[in-house]
């Protein structure tokens, strides 16, 4: 059964008014992808968060109103909230109260999957716990029923803050383990100079629709926040044979809670480790330039602001009127469109080629594997057999710094 939400929202005076209503329409889309219902949105103008109870009292008579006539389930609350907050609502209420944050920690509980994702889940779930541990004999169900309290862990958790702090020492450590892993992975890839591609964007612009189309794999695609956690890695081909690497990434949010960044950071890296950036914008979404602009901030963060990017605008079907792009270079489409996908394929080169050196060279039939190497590791345009010289006359682009340019010198 699904449980009944009153969402409390409070706008804040820093905080547009634009923005102020993207984020609660984004907290009623993470509260239905946690499996709950908003039946009713609470939301006050204050010029700062009520201290002691983040609304003030008339807005907490309201909400004890809404609570009392449609028999809720779970109050959210649409910031952070500090342990007295919690408790001093909880109190007034007389339901269970959980805040932003909680709610996608619940859903990143939900939707990780492998080994190393569970542990970021875990490792940010405690230290957000931590902080907010307050009275003897408090008993945290970590796989209790509802919204708020699903994740990986033990049944229960001891509330003593040393137990807490000798977890997290012991998952960050097999974090680190993880961690090492897939720098390995990372660094063969380089080594071997495989060409990443990284999908990056709002969480439900549609980039495991994309990826999947594009490498023709089935990962969860669901029109669902966070519905892809963790990262997956296919090799693809490109119109010309170039064969990249291509990442699909987890979904990029506005507030996300600073431990799960922490957390995550891990998990993005594989964007800073990318050649090249899909930036996917779901075009239909009313709120798409305040989610690109997001997506750009935190890409600054991690300092991948500067890897040569595409900007996708997807779902090009679900658009009613003229569609203008804010970034360039871009391209507009729908992932369910197969001729979309490979104008996006060709985009791609165009864009590459552009970044690219030009090469012309040649090649004896007997070094089959280095021609290989050219039509598998560069955008080859031209290849033909010279039937007077016996020779392969071969011409395209080719990355700085590959170590095919070596093979060039002289031709």
């Amino acid at each position: 059964m699904t449980e009944k939400i009153v969402v409390i929202a409070v706008e804040k005076q820093e905080q547009t008014s634009a923005h102020f209503h993207s984020s609660v329409e984004e907290i009623k889309s993470l509260s239905n992808t946690a499996g709950g219902t908003v039946l009713k949105v609470v939301t006050q103008k204050r010029e700062r968060i009520h201290h002691a109870h983040y609304i003030g009292e008339g807005k907490i008579e309201e909400t004890a109103r809404y609570v009392q006539e449609m028999e809720i389930d779970l109050i959210i609350a649409n910031d952070e909230l500090s342990a007295g907050q919690l408790r001093n609502l909880s109190d007034r209420l007389g339901v269970r109260i959980i805040d932003r944050s909680q709610l996608i920690l619940d859903i990143f509980a939900q939707r990780a999957h492998t080994k190393e994702g569970k542990l970021q889940v875990e490792l940010a779930q405690l230290e957000y716990m931590l902080p907010r541990l307050r009275g003897k004999g408090l008993a945290l169900s970590r796989l209790g029923a509802g919204i708020g309290t699903r994740g990986p862990g033990e049944t229960k958790l001891e509330t003593d803050q040393r137990h807490i702090r000798r977890k997290i020492y012991d998952i960050k450590r097999r974090l680190k383990i993880a961690v090492s892993q897939r720098e390995q992975y990372r660094k063969r890839r380089k080594t071997n100079n495989v060409f990443q591609i990284a999908i990056v964007g709002y969480t439900n612009a549609g980039k495991s629709t994309l990826f999947n189309r594009i490498t023709k794999s089935h990962s969860l695609e669901e029109d669902q926040l966070f519905a892809t956690l963790d990262p997956l890695t296919r090799q693809i081909q490109l119109p010309s044979g170039f064969q990249p690497l291509l990442t699909d990434t987890v979904g990029f949010l506005q507030d996300l809670p600073t431990t799960l960044i922490a957390a995550f950071r891990s998990t993005l890296e594989e964007v800073t480790e990318a050649d090249f950036i899909l930036h996917v914008v779901d075009a239909s979404h009313p709120d798409q330039v305040q989610q690109q602009d997001t997506v750009t901030s935190l890409l600054e963060e991690l300092d991948a602001n500067m890897i040569p990017s595409l900007t996708v605008y997807n779902k090009l079907d679900k658009l009613t009127e003229d569609f203008f792009p804010a970034n360039h270079p871009s391209i507009q489409i729908s992932a369910f469109d197969q001729q979309d996908i490979s104008r996006l394929l060709v985009k791609i080169e165009m864009i590459l080629k552009e970044e690219w050196s030009r090469y012309s060279t040649k090649v004896s039939p007997d070094k089959g594997k280095l021609l290989n190497r050219f039509e598998n590791e560069t955008i080859m345009e031209e290849r033909y057999f010279d039937e007077d010289q016996a020779i392969y006359k071969i011409k395209g682009y080719i990355r700085n710094e590959h170590p095919l340019t070596s093979k060039l010198k002289g031709n």
